[in-house]
This record gives C-alpha cells, sequence and structure tokens, in this order.
C-alpha cells in the first residue's frame, strides 16, 4: 500500500474514533468488520419533557349585549378587527327611546314647578299660622288651618316632592334605556364573533358580539392521561408557533397556568386540560393559532449521564450497560437515577469520561 493510502486510512479511523465510532475487526475467514457506535459517559442535564399541540386562545372573552329590545341599526365592525376601550361597535334604532327620554325630562320640569309652587303657599300658611297664635304662648304654635293649603288636609309639599322624585326616576330609566341602545367596548381587544346585522330584532340581553382580550393570551392544550398525571401548575414550557416560510418558527417561553382536575373523553382517549402562559407574548398572536407545546416534567443537573439506549435490563434502580475499553466491551451493573427522554442518569457504577457502546 502506498505512503499515501496509509495517512488517508489514518485520517479516516481517527475521524471515526472522534465520533464514537470503533471498528471491531472480523475474523480471519473474511467476516466483515463491525462498527461500534460508543459515547463518553459525561455530566449534564437529564430531562423528561411532554409534548401535545394546542391552541392560541385568549384569557378572558366578554360577551357583549343590548340592554333593552330593539332593531339593529348599524354593526360597525367585523370577526377580526381590533377595537380600542370605548369605541362603539353596535347600535340599535332609538327614536321611540329619544321621545320618552324627552317627555320624561318634561314630565320632571312640571313637577319642579309644582313642588316649588307649593312651597310658596305652605310658606304663607305657616306665617298666617304664627300670627294666629296667642301672645301669652310664643313657644306653641297653633295653626289657623291644617298643613298645606288653607282648608286642606293634606300636605302639598309632600305630595309635590314626591312627584319630583317619581319623575325623576323615569328620567333615569328612560337615559338607562336610551344608552342600551349602544353597544361600547368595555376593553380593548379583538372582535371574534358578530351574530347579528343591520335589521335584525334582538332582545335584551341577548348576545350580539364577542370580544377578545388579546392583550393577555395563552394556549389551551389537551394531554393524554398517560402524561396529565406529570403535569402540574408552575411547570416549565414551551411553545412553538409555525412561522409564514420555512424555518421561520418562533419558540417562546411559557409556564403552565392550570391543569383540569377531569378529564374528557373523545372514544378512544381520556385527554385533560392544560392552560399555559406565555413569558413574555409577541403582539401579532392570532385567536386560533396551533401551536406545538412541550412541557418540562422532571430534571436533576448536573449529573453523570450516559443515553438512555446504552441502559439495558432496567430493573427499578438497577440496569446494565456495555462498558468499551481497549478494544473489549464488557458488561458492567450500574444504579440508575432519572430516566430522561434522551439521557439516563447514572448514580453509580460509571465514571466521567468511560466509554459505553450506545446501543446493544
Amino acid at each position: 500500500m502506498s505512503k499515501a493510502r496509509w495517512i488517508g486510512a489514518g485520517i479516516v479511523l481517527a475521524g471515526a474514533i472522534a465520533a464514537g465510532v470503533v471498528l471491531v475487526a472480523g475474523r480471519e475467514d473474511g467476516a466483515r468488520s463491525t462498527a461500534v457506535v460508543t459515547a463518553i459517559v459525561d455530566r449534564g442535564a437529564v430531562t423528561v419533557d411532554v409534548a401535545t399541540t394546542g391552541t392560541v386562545e385568549p384569557a378572558s372573552t366578554r360577551s357583549l349585549a343590548f340592554t333593552v329590545d330593539g332593531t339593529v341599526e348599524s354593526v360597525a365592525v367585523r370577526a377580526g378587527n381590533r377595537v380600542k376601550a370605548g369605541q362603539t361597535l353596535a347600535t340599535l334604532d332609538d327614536t321611540g327611546l329619544v321621545e320618552d327620554l324627552s317627555d320624561a325630562q318634561a314630565q320632571l320640569a312640571a313637577a319642579e314647578v309644582r313642588l316649588a309652587s307649593a312651597a310658596g303657599v305652605a310658606a304663607t300658611a305657616t306665617r298666617n299660622a304664627t300670627a294666629c297664635a296667642p301672645a301669652t304662648q310664643p313657644v306653641v304654635v297653633v295653626a289657623c288651618a291644617t298643613q298645606g293649603f288653607p282648608d286642606t288636609g293634606s300636605d302639598q309639599v309632600l305630595s309635590a316632592e314626591q312627584a319630583v322624585n317619581r319623575a325623576a326616576k323615569a328620567v333615569d330609566d328612560a337615559a338607562d334605556a336610551l344608552r342600551g341602545t349602544v353597544i361600547k367596548a368595555p376593553i380593548a381587544g379583538t372582535v371574534v364573533k358578530v351574530t347579528a346585522g343591520v335589521g335584525d330584532q334582538v332582545r335584551s340581553g341577548t348576545a350580539v358580539l364577542s370580544l377578545a382580550d388579546t392583550t393577555t393570551m395563552q394556549v389551551r392544550a389537551r394531554f393524554p392521561e398517560a402524561d396529565a398525571g406529570s403535569l402540574a401548575a408552575g411547570q416549565t414550557a414551551t411553545v412553538t408557533l409555525a412561522g409564514s416560510a420555512p424555518g421561520s418558527d418562533v419558540t417562546i417561553d411559557a409556564t403552565v397556568a392550570q391543569v383540569d382536575p377531569v378529564g374528557t373523553s373523545d372514544g378512544t382517549l381520556v385527554r385533560y386540560g392544560v392552560l399555559l402562559a406565555f413569558a413574555d407574548a409577541p403582539d401579532d398572536l392570532l385567536v386560533g393559532q396551533t401551536a406545538q407545546v412541550r412541557v418540562r416534567t422532571d430534571e436533576v443537573t448536573p449529573v453523570v449521564r450516559v443515553p438512555s439506549t446504552a441502559v439495558h435490563d432496567i430493573s427499578g434502580t438497577a440496569g446494565t450497560v456495555l462498558v468499551r475499553s481497549a478494544n473489549r466491551s464488557e458488561e458492567r451493573p450500574v444504579t440508575v437515577g432519572l430516566r430522561g427522554d434522551q439521557y439516563t442518569e447514572i448514580t453509580d457504577g460509571l465514571a466521567e469520561g468511560e466509554q459505553v457502546v450506545r446501543s446493544w
């Protein structure tokens, strides 16, 4: 073999060793060599995650309705529109209610005039009564006639005050009814549903719009019961949202906010609902957007670890690995700790720097 070929073979062999690949020589009868993939025992994190898909949704959604019956006169928004707090969203025809308010205000004004008149008459009657009292009894006032108007037995001032109170309440009721013909956004948010159109007859209290508070968004996901048992509020998570172009996915940190105590069955699996809160939600989240959810349910770090495929015959905390040394492999019992998604914790039986066969 030429010198150049020997150099090339040496480079290939060095690369294989660096990659954790050991060539096991074949027998003299011409059997093919076998590549053994090894891994170096190191120290790092061992983690356990559970994953599923979820949907982005607002933390709260408000159903908005008129507070009076009527005919829809205008709808200023449609689903998907972002609105500001206080913005007018829809109105009813208010012609009749405007007239009701005007009539109530006129009746209040008339009642106030009658009250002023009755108060004036009562004041005059009081002065006359004082004049009729004997001079020898200055403390006791003896009226020449009953309270109120002379020659009557009713209190006209009290009656007038009650009439004013009733008229004022009628004005307040008419004003409330008129305000009930307008739906304004109670918060800034996004309109997610519109169920009424111009000309529709609507009843008081029947929702005609749904407004989502998109300033606080969350993710709702459903985990199978096999994973749900390891979930708890406060666990860290990541939410990945698909980007508009390949490779533009966005991953956002999140926290488990709630795990439903009761699951629901879809006929095949029982699943449990989970709510996740964003640590710092971007402004361009879309209601109903699909998200990939991954929750960290357990973690230990830093610990001695090996790839999980390297550990066999696990029973409780006991397991077996195949240690590679001096071109020889031998089985060795080990004590295992946390069994993660990619790595398994080794609490006894291996030291950092040793090599184990990755898969055997």
